[in-house]
């Protein structure tokens, strides 16, 4: 297994009808807090078209560029204007500057070197991604989208940056999805995005935020040693989890997402040894897109996002049993109401928060992301269904947990990224790893 990467091609990829004048995005709080955060990465790892796809890349590329006619903000830049009260606006203009598109080859790796390696090769992984180190708010100067196509041994790899101001996790997939339509052929997409952002009715936009100092955009945020390793989960050991969970503490109100999440917390805490009086914090985010009156649409081409802790000494985690833990997760999510949304807007605009990594990633915290409920698995671009999925070093730390569906129906993939010795001790865990399944 090599790790070297051939950068065949860089080219610039800009939507096939752009017509001017170019529309302005204004963003939102949920836009703008990840101001400091690096991009969203996620990747796609399929089995190499038969017959062989003549022209692959250029037919990638073409219908890219129709998919940016429906998702032009992603061919746009990030804008700036500087007021004279020390405070500056972030806004996406749609200019079409084009998004990047790298053709690159990964000499002697095979798919297998990729997804049956009990950890995650990252030194391989990474270098599928592009704009690797680029944070948000560079996106004044660097694509909002940026792809990358590696020809493996017996496969293909696509791995995907966009830059979490312009989209979350739910319009990532959207858009991946949608160009895979556009690539098998259809003329318009099944489920067009909706680019109109989302504010409170008495917000003037575009919203300012204080200016950055220096040391907020040169601070590098260093984290000990990681690994990551991909826990796969049925959907009969997801349900074992639900029922236990639910039977502990007499209820039925526990979802199979709040049981999983749960067992993944106890574990992890009961692996890394701390001490019963240390605190850990469990993030968790929660989706707003149906949590709206009205509801906003799926297609909303945007973040649609609030996150909220919970903390609890380990010891509390250790003793109080799955159930416990998950119920907490349950009642968090439940008392945040359209009216909490609304009351964290207002006090946004009047006191801008910006997220950091040290802020977001804490001492033995844990941030899950991404959903189970994305359509990973359907995006086929005319040569079949991906065989797995990664993600690429964008706000990877310690206790960063991405959630994806698996490849069978119910089944759940969990790729942590934790230290070496915890993810080890996790793997020799039997109560843990009684509910994973062994490939």
């Amino acid at each position: 297994m090599a790790s070297s990467i051939r950068v065949i091609s860089t080219s610039t990829v800009c939507a096939a009808n752009h017509k001017e004048p170019n529309p302005r995005i204004d963003l939102t709080p949920w836009d703008l807090q990840f101001l400091l955060l690096d991009t969203i990465q996620k990747g796609l790892v399929f089995h190499k078209p038969k017959p062989n796809h003549d022209n692959l890349i250029h037919h990638l590329q073409t219908s890219l560029s129709r998919t940016l006619d429906f998702f032009l903000p992603l061919a746009g830049r990030l804008a700036t204007v500087e007021h004279g009260d020390e405070t500056t606006s972030f806004f996406i203009d749609c200019n079409n500057a084009g998004a990047e598109f790298v053709h690159a080859i990964a000499d002697g790796v095979s798919v297998s070197d990729i997804i049956e390696q009990t950890y995650v090769p990252d030194h391989i992984v990474y270098s599928f991604f592009p704009l690797n180190g680029v944070r948000n708010y560079e996106g004044t100067s660097n694509p909002l989208l940026a792809v990358q196509v590696t020809e493996l041994v017996d496969g293909i790899f696509i791995g995907c940056t966009i830059n979490h101001t312009a989209l979350d996790g739910t319009s990532f997939w959207h858009f991946f999805n949608s160009w895979s339509e556009i690539s098998r052929g259809l003329d318009s997409l099944s489920k067009p995005p909706v680019l109109e952002r989302w504010f409170l009715h008495d917000t003037d936009a575009p919203i300012r935020i204080p200016l950055f100092k220096k040391e907020q955009l040169h601070s590098k945020f260093v984290s000990p040693p990681l690994q990551q390793r991909v826990f796969h989960f049925t959907a009969e050991s997801i349900a074992e989890l639900k029922a236990k969970a639910n039977a502990e503490i007499g209820t039925h109100k526990i979802s199979s997402l709040q049981a999983l999440l749960s067992h993944i917390w106890r574990s992890a805490v009961r692996n890394k040894q701390l001490d019963p009086n240390e605190e850990t914090v469990f993030r968790i985010v929660i989706g707003l897109r149906s949590r709206l009156q009205p509801p906003m649409a799926q297609q909303y081409l945007g973040n649609a996002i609030q996150g909220s802790n919970i903390k609890m000494k380990a010891g509390e985690v250790l003793e109080q049993g799955l159930g416990y833990l998950a119920l907490q997760m349950n009642t968090l999510i439940a008392v945040h109401t359209e009216e909490t949304f609304r009351n964290y807007l207002e006090a946004w605009r009047e006191n801008p928060k910006i997220f950091t990594p040290e802020g977001v990633f804490t001492s033995n915290g844990f941030v899950p992301s991404s959903s189970p409920r994305n359509n990973v698995y359907g995006t086929d671009f005319g040569w079949g269904r991906p065989i797995a999925v990664r993600s690429g070093p964008g706000n990877k730390y310690d206790g960063k947990i991405t959630i994806f569906p698996g490849t069978k129906q119910g089944s759940v993939d969990i790729e942590a990224c934790l230290s070496p010795e915890v993810l080890q001790a996790m793997g020799d865990d039997a109560e843990f790893m009684d509910a994973v399944l062994i490939i």
